[in-house]
């Protein structure tokens, strides 16, 4: 369920970036939405995102940068060990320049990057480009 509300949020930002939108509005919400769309703001795909009531049903509010070209959940549970990350960001990402896997490891949310430099591996959530 919670991978179902990561792909319908990140399905909501793409769809809102290809009509031009400046902000799009993700209901309900999840911790994992959350630390998806800091690693999205770091990388400077997103400009900012602010959370409205996490304790109850909520909502996120998101500007846009109209950077974002793709953005996938992955709803179905993909383990990856450390030493094979590259291997599947070359396999997995349509485009071999830019875009980032998002990884859940024991350390938190990374992108595949920070999970290299760490040395952890985990599973895989989605990626965007």
């Amino acid at each position: 369920m919670g991978r179902r509300i990561l792909n319908d949020a990140l399905r909501s930002i793409v769809n809102a970036e290809k009509r031009g939108k400046a902000t799009v509005e993700l209901k309900p919400i999840s911790n994992v939405i959350s630390s998806f769309l800091k690693i999205m703001k770091d990388r400077g795909y997103i400009k900012d995102y602010q959370v409205y009531d996490p304790h109850r049903v909520g909502r996120i509010t998101v500007e846009l940068q109209g950077r974002v070209k793709d953005c996938k959940a992955l709803t179905y549970r993909q383990d990856i060990k450390a030493r094979d990350i590259e291997n599947y960001r070359l396999r997995m990402l349509p485009t071999h320049q830019w875009g980032y896997v998002v990884i859940t490891t024991p350390d938190g949310v990374l992108d595949h990057e920070e999970a290299i430099k760490k040395n952890v591996g985990g599973q895989v959530l989605g990626y965007f480009l």
